[in-house]
């Protein structure tokens, strides 16, 4: 597998043609608590993007809420633009289920209605229990049931998959 830096870079590249063939010019961007704002900072300097980027934190959004209870590390999302009418572009590291983006996407509809919400992910491992595909990968795996794979970071970024035993 390569590394979260070169993987980023190539997510940078399937945006920006993503971006110019939509003909978006000034999208925002959202990671999602902790690996997606990591991987949004970065883009957002590849990108050379303008607006700050935004940051979600869904606890309160998942669906499991009522079962695992508030994480305790929950921390306040922070849009510093207007959702309204604008071209966004929710981030992540591992797409997995699809659920933290169903809750993503949840979160972001109360801040507004934006124009657009493209997708764009570090890592899709397949797995999917909800219709949710990324507009952008960096990788594609293939792992088994058990499996896990986690971005850790900020300094270095670095991409951990553990196989199911």
């Amino acid at each position: 597998m390569r590394d979260a830096e070169f993987l980023i870079e190539v997510m940078a590249g399937q945006l920006r043609e993503l971006l110019a063939r939509r003909g978006i010019a000034h999208p925002a961007l959202v990671g999602i608590h902790t690996g997606g704002v990591w991987v949004a900072e970065r883009l957002h300097q590849r990108l050379g993007a303008t607006t700050p980027p935004g940051r979600l934190d869904i606890s309160f959004y998942r669906d499991d809420f009522s079962r695992i209870g508030v994480n305790p590390q929950v921390r306040p999302s922070e849009l510093p633009f207007d959702v309204d009418g604008r071209h966004l572009i929710l981030i992540d590291d591992v797409l997995y289920t699809g659920r933290t983006i169903r809750a993503a996407l949840n979160e972001l509809f109360d801040y507004g209605r934006p124009a657009s919400v493209l997708l764009a992910v570090l890592v899709d491992r397949g797995g999917r229990e909800l219709p949710i595909e990324a507009h952008v990968v960096g990788a594609r795996l293939e792992l088994p049931e058990g499996s896990h794979v986690q971005l850790t970071g900020p300094d270095p970024l670095q991409l951990l998959i553990q196989a199911a035993p």
